[in-house]
């Protein structure tokens, strides 16, 4: 079973000036990140808009995706997995989108606590039980303010006996339930990982036991966030913590006003392929920009 550790980037999806999803900006991302030494990419989650996206834009995102991280791991010999959110507050869909990950290539599907429903907590265990019959690695993603439930340390103990669980990406932002999941959950499941979905938490989880994080930062540094992660992961905690200080001012503004269109402003103003959001995501304010442009311009971005 696959180990998750490190630095993975929550990937955009670019967006032309017409609307339409920019494939060609996109796999120049990709080859971005890959380039820049990321442990792993994760299209379609949160950060990459996937809930105003048609299921033939994601079909197109993940095949580019995989191809572009098999050439890569082709030509290095290294293993950089393919992350892809396949959650929905449906589990039949849940489902369905993890088996279309398995068949496109996918090395682990994120799926997502079931959002709106606000199911019980039997309910929240057999929704990943069913999603992990599919027969590919599965991280949990338990993102309260989001999904309107959070996942109880006693209901991830339970899911994670399951077959094909390998971890869970942690962005409920308490850091006290994540040191429980790591004294309970990962105590007994050694291999489990335990990734922050919080950049300015990263280093703090690491510190605890924690495994890395699935970062929204990392789109525009992947170099960086990856030195700092896994120079934490090795112990060098103060060479992490230099890096974690230069970078903590654009991690509260990559978050200004909301996800993704800050780290898409941030990203457009780098050259990077970014473009614009899909409503009912709008534009950042004048005054948000500002904001990014101060924190790009203090951390040397």
């Amino acid at each position: 079973m696959i180990k998750l550790r490190g630095a993975y980037t929550a990937m955009v999806t670019p967006m032309n000036s017409d609307g339409s999803v920019d494939y060609d900006g996109f796999r120049k991302n990709v080859v971005f990140q890959l380039e820049g030494g990321i442990d792993g990419i994760a299209p379609l989650g949160t950060t990459g808009e996937t809930p105003c996206l048609e299921e033939a834009e994601e079909d197109k995102i993940i095949q580019i995706a995989v191809e572009e991280a098999k050439k890569y791991n082709e030509k290095t010999g290294k293993k950089v997995p393919v992350i892809i959110g396949t959650g929905s507050n449906c589990t039949k869909d849940a489902v369905r989108y993890t088996k279309r990950a398995k068949e496109l290539g996918a090395d682990v599907a994120l799926v997502v606590a079931p959002y709106y429903n606000k199911p019980s907590k039997e309910g929240i265990f057999r929704h990943f039980e069913a999603v992990s019959k599919v027969g590919i690695p599965i991280l949990v993603y338990n993102i309260q303010g989001r999904t309107g439930i959070n996942i109880p340390t006693d209901v991830l103990s339970r899911i994670a006996d399951l077959p094909n669980i390998v971890g869970v990406k942690e962005a409920s932002g308490n850091i006290s339930q994540m040191m429980d999941v790591v004294a309970t959950v990962k105590a007994k499941h050694p291999d489990f990982a335990v990734l922050s979905g919080d950049d300015s938490l990263t280093l703090a989880l690491v510190g605890v036991g924690g495994d890395g994080i699935v970062s929204v930062v990392s789109n525009l540094a992947p170099t960086l966030m990856t030195k700092m992660t896994n120079d934490a992961l090795d112990g060098n905690f103060s060479q992490a913590r230099a890096l974690h200080y230069r970078l903590l001012p654009f991690f509260k503004a990559a978050f200004v006003e909301g996800n993704p269109n800050s780290i898409k402003y941030a990203m457009n103003v780098k050259k990077l392929p970014a473009g614009s959001v899909r409503l009912p995501l709008v534009e950042v304010s004048a005054e948000g920009k500002k904001v990014i442009d101060c924190a790009l311009e203090q951390c040397g971005l």
